[in-house]
């Protein structure tokens, strides 16, 4: 079986050179790629985004589109900082706070941080979904991320603050060129997809994994820990 690197490095290669990668480029970061608004446009009419009224979403540029959609249909957003680097890492945005300019420009992860109300992990609401960037993924719903494990942490997170559970669907946006057949390293702090949308349809995946049910704190250095003040003062409070 491949490395993760092994295989982010193949797909950012190949997405560049098959001309399906977008600006700035795909490597070194989940690609923005040809047809990313239609796969959102898909992803938006599948009946778990329809019927979901809180989603949190990763900040990448494919995912624009999609978090665009969210807040247009009414759905509450939340979104983590960067890195989880602030105090308060994560961000509510409420579309009934918002007008239709700050909608547009809150899709952004600048307007995020702009117009979304500071919140603690304590704060987040229960979310009905999730949608998650990928560099690589495959049809037995396992993911490669582009290699930092925060979407991971995150989900870690909110899965001991009680914010998500099993039934908490998991979906993320590619082009069809990031779909792979092989078995991909899966390790227990990794989040398996439920929904995989392309520009052409949303396939609905038998998940093959287990989620992680909180923190998975022997996967973590020192160093993470510090540099990451939620995780600091949970650490502490342990």
């Amino acid at each position: 079986m491949r490395s993760k690197d092994e295989l982010r490095e193949e797909i950012w290669r190949a997405m560049d050179r098959e001309g399906v990668s977008r600006f700035p480029g795909a490597e070194g970061r989940i690609p923005n790629f040809a047809g990313a608004k239609a796969a959102a446009e898909r992803l938006a009419r599948h009946p778990q985004w329809v019927n979901a009224e809180t989603i949190k979403a990763n900040p990448d540029s494919p995912q624009t589109h999609a978090r665009r959609l969210a807040l247009s249909q009414g759905k509450c957003l939340v979104m983590a900082v960067p890195r989880l680097r602030e105090e308060h890492p994560f961000r509510l945005l409420d579309p009934k706070r918002l007008s239709a300019d700050a909608i547009r420009e809150a899709a952004t992860i600048k307007g995020a941080l702009r117009h979304g109300r500071v919140i603690d992990l304590e704060q987040v609401p229960e979310l009905d979904f999730i949608l998650t960037g990928s560099v690589a993924v495959n049809l037995k719903g396992a993911r490669i991320g582009k290699g930092g494990g925060f979407s991971d942490l995150e989900y870690g997170l909110l899965s001991e603050a009680g914010k998500v559970d099993r039934r908490t669907i998991v979906a993320t946006t590619v082009h069809p060129i990031q779909i792979v057949r092989e078995n991909l390293m899966v390790t227990g702090h990794d989040i398996p997809v439920d929904l995989v949308a392309t520009p052409r349809a949303v396939i609905e995946v038998e998940r093959a994994y287990d989620r992680p049910r909180g923190i998975m704190w022997d996967h973590l250095q020192p160093p993470q820990i510090h540099e990451i003040p939620v995780l600091e003062r949970m650490g502490y409070a342990g």
